[in-house]
C-alpha cells in the first residue's frame, strides 16, 4: 500500500521482500521487485542511489515472539542494524521505521504520548524498542535523518491492498472471517472492563492514512535527527463496536461467544496522534469505523472471489 502511494508520488520505488509472509502479487504495478533476504543483502542493493529507507519488515506476532525470542532478535533487531550499516556505507541518508505501539506495554494513562514511558511487555515490542534506540545512534552519529512511526492496529484496505495474514490475530479481519463462513463466532475475551460497554478498546489505523503518514515522514526527514510519532485515530473502538459495524456493513450477524479476560490485555490503548498533526501536518481521514470495515469487507470479498 505504502509503495502505491509512493509510486502515485512519482517515486522510483524499489520494494525487498524475502516472501516469508508477504505477497509477490501485492507488489503494484510500477515497482521494481527483488525476493532477497534484507539481512544478507542490504549491502549490495543500497549500493544504487536511494533517496531513503521505508523500513517495514519485521517479525510481528506477539506470542511467537515470547516463544521464539531468538527469531525475533535475529529477524527484527540484527537485520535492522545491517540495514543501519548499509545505509551509513553508501550513504543513504533518509530512514522511516515502522514502530509499533507495542513499545509502551501497558500505560496506566491514556491517550498514549510519545513522552509516555516505553515498558513492553513482550519480545516483539522490546526488538522494536532496541531498534528505535539503534536508529537514535546512527542518527546522532552518521546524520541520518529518521522518523519512527508508532501504532497499534491497521486496519482498512485500499483497493486490491489490504491484509493478508497466514496466522491471523487481528480483530477486524477475523469477525469477517465469520461472515465469509471461514469461522463459526468470533471471541470477546472479558465483558467486565471498566468502558463503556465492558469490552476492551482499541486504537485503529487506515492503511490508506497510514501510508500517507510514511509519506509525509520520509519528506520531513532531518539529518542527524530521529523523531518518533504515535498514530491512530484519536478515540479507538470497543470490540463490540467493531462487531457490531462489521454486522452493519456485511449484513451478517456474526454469532460472539464471551471468553474469559486474557492476561495482559489493558482495557484501553489509544493514541495521541497530536505531535504528528502539530510537526507531520497528518490527521487521519479515514477515522470512521463503517469506512474502515466496508473498505475491509470490499476487499476481502474480492479476494475470496478471485
Amino acid at each position: 500500500m505504502c509503495a502505491a502511494r509512493l509510486v502515485e508520488a512519482g517515486h522510483e520505488v524499489v520494494v525487498v521482500d524475502d516472501l516469508s509472509t508477504g505477497h509477490a502479487d501485492a507488489i503494484p504495478d510500477g515497482c521494481k521487485f527483488i525476493q532477497a533476504d534484507i539481512a544478507a543483502a542490504a549491502s549490495g542493493l543500497l549500493a544504487e542511489s536511494f533517496e531513503g529507507v521505508l523500513h517495514f519488515a519485521a517479525k510481528s506476532l506477539v506470542g511467537e515472539s515470547m516463544q521464539d525470542p531468538q527469531k525475533y532478535w535475529q529477524g527484527n533487531v540484527v537485520t535492522s542494524l545491517r540495514l543501519l550499516d548499509a545505509m551509513r556505507e553508501h550513504g543513504t541518508r533518509r530512514l522511516v521505521f515502522s514502530s509499533t505501539a507495542a513499545t509502551y506495554g501497558e500505560p496506566a494513562v491514556t491517550p498514549i504520548t510519545e513522552d509516555t514511558a516505553t515498558r513492553p511487555t513482550n519480545t516483539y515490542g522490546a526488538t522494536k524498542l532496541a531498534i528505535d534506540h539503534a536508529i537514535t545512534s546512527y542518527a546522532d552519529a552518521h546524520g541520518i535523518g529518521a522518523v519512527s512511526l508508532r501504532y497499534f492496529n491497521v486496519a482498512g484496505a485500499h483497493g486490491a491492498f489490504g491484509e493478508r495474514h497466514t496466522v491471523e490475530t487481528h480483530l477486524i479481519p477475523i469477525v469477517l472471517q465469520v461472515a465469509l463462513g471461514q469461522r463459526e463466532q468470533v471471541q470477546i475475551f472479558g465483558e467486565d472492563w471498566p468502558t463503556a460497554d465492558g469490552t476492551c478498546i482499541r486504537d485503529y489505523i487506515h492503511v490508506t492514512d497510514l501510508a500517507d503518514a510514511h509519506l509525509l515522514a520520509l519528506a520531513n526527514a532531518a539529518p542527524g535527527r530521529h523523531r518518533i510519532y504515535n498514530l491512530g485515530n484519536g478515540t479507538g473502538f470497543s470490540v463490540r463496536q467493531v462487531i457490531d459495524t462489521c454486522r452493519k456493513v456485511t449484513g451478517h450477524p456474526i454469532p460472539a461467544n464471551v471468553a474469559p479476560r486474557r492476561a495482559g490485555d489493558p482495557a484501553t490503548l489509544v493514541a495521541s496522534s497530536q505531535r504528528a498533526r502539530e510537526e507531520l501536518g497528518w490527521a487521519p481521514e479515514r477515522a470512521d469505523l463503517e469506512v474502515i470495515v466496508r473498505d475491509a469487507w470490499d476487499f476481502t470479498r474480492l479476494r475470496q472471489e478471485s
